[in-house]
């Protein structure tokens, strides 16, 4: 019995969860401004360095898949600040990296133990009442989207005054900090499932065999977020070369206008009271398209840079926020899992778009980026315009999304 759902939270406590996923999920994307400082730092080529961003992403989607459904089996609190805790030290690991060799592993290891966002979503949509639940959800989800764009920012402006190693040591003192701040105020949380580990596991697969808008949302979310990761991996080579020639800052700048898109995203997402999720979702993924057209285009135009990326942004967060609408409200007792499944997926998207964006750049430069972010998304949009309208056990659950998220 879901008992502890029922109990209030108070505004004080979200908003520590919001900040907590906000830092936490920020530490998976402080390289990104700063990769040419990395390829200096550790004397690599530039070619090589470009590939971080896909380790990061195969650590982060390993760790989903591995430590997030322990969220349905162990106490949860503690699970979110065991893994605050081996992500602060990872950061330290790459902040004293010698060797390209040591700062890749470094980085791969961060996103393999840094999950404490994915563990901190599903425990405020178990902690919330029901009533309440798309206003909390909202907020902490709100804090994490914050974290990825504020996290480019923040990064470019301390790596191009401080260097991209005080960056680290930067964000594993904050790390540290939050995780002291949620174990004192975060409530326990007792675990809804009883399963040994591996059936635990094994229930993911059924979950993804009897749900078929889970199925979906794992393809339009992977999309969708390997476009967008193609031209994050790759933005600081472009800014920094001819016609640009900007360093880390301007790089890092990009992430305040990706801000726009998110605070679009949830006007937009009033649409949905209209709509049903599966059609926002459509919506985002066109926009998706559009934005990487306009990358295209005028890619050497700084005005259409961020343009597009405003629609890049708002289009990704309105695919996200949707599938995220539809999941929560398939199954209250698995939601990590329901979770772990989708995020899993999201990022598997991430290193195909990651590592698809390097080596296109390493071919033929901008144009190749711009051509990987119109392919990921148009293959989800053929599968969204021809799949089989949704079952009717997924449409009551869209609807029922709807009034859970609040979106």
């Amino acid at each position: 019995m879901d008992t502890e759902a029922h109990q209030p939270l108070k505004p004080g406590i979200i908003f520590l969860m919001a900040l907590g996923c906000g830092v936490d999920v920020a530490d998976n994307y402080y390289h990104q401004p700063l990769l040419p400082q990395m390829a200096h730092g550790v004397h690599a080529p530039e070619e090589w360095v470009a590939y971080l961003p896909a380790l990061n992403q195969a650590g982060f989607a390993l760790g989903l898949l591995l430590f997030v459904p322990l969220g349905d089996l162990f106490e949860r609190r503690r699970l979110v600040v065991l893994s605050l805790g081996t992500a602060a030290i990872m950061l330290v690991m790459v902040a004293v990296a010698p060797t390209f060799s040591m700062l890749a592993a470094s980085i791969f290891t961060l996103g393999l133990l840094g999950v404490g966002v994915q563990l901190l979503i599903p425990f405020a949509a178990h902690l919330a009442p029901p009533a309440e639940r798309g206003r909390v959800v909202g907020t902490v989800m709100g804090g994490m989207l914050c974290g990825v764009l504020l996290s480019r920012t923040i990064s470019g402006i301390v790596g191009d005054s401080l260097g991209w190693r005080m960056m680290y040591w930067i964000a594993a003192i904050a790390t540290f900090g939050v995780l002291l701040v949620l174990w004192a105020v975060l409530p326990k949380s007792q675990p809804s499932a009883r399963l040994p580990y591996t059936a635990l596991l094994r229930s993911m697969v059924v979950l993804v065999r009897e749900e078929p808008a889970l199925r979906e949302s794992c393809l339009f979310g992977a999309a969708t977020f390997g476009a967008l990761s193609a031209f994050w991996a790759n933005l600081a080579f472009h800014l920094s070369g001819p016609p640009f020639n900007y360093g880390s800052v301007v790089a890092g700048l990009f992430g305040l206008i990706g801000v726009v898109g998110v605070v679009a995203a949830p006007l937009v997402g009033r649409a949905g009271d209209r709509l049903n999720a599966r059609r926002m979702i459509g919506v985002g993924i066109v926009i998706t398209i559009l934005s990487f057209m306009l990358f295209g285009l005028g890619g050497r135009q700084l005005w259409v840079l961020m343009g597009g990326l405003v629609l890049m942004d708002l289009g990704v967060q309105i695919v996200h926020v949707s599938n995220q609408t539809r999941n929560q409200a398939l199954r209250s007792d698995a939601r990590n899992r329901l979770n772990t499944v989708y995020m899993f997926s999201y990022f598997v998207g991430g290193v195909v778009g990651s590592s698809l964006g390097a080596a296109a750049w390493a071919a033929v430069g901008w144009a190749g980026v711009c051509v990987v972010g119109i392919i990921l998304p148009t293959l989800a949009l053929g599968v969204f315009v021809f799949n089989a309208p949704a079952r009717p056990k997924s449409d009551v659950t869209e609807t029922e999304g709807r009034a859970v998220t609040g979106t």
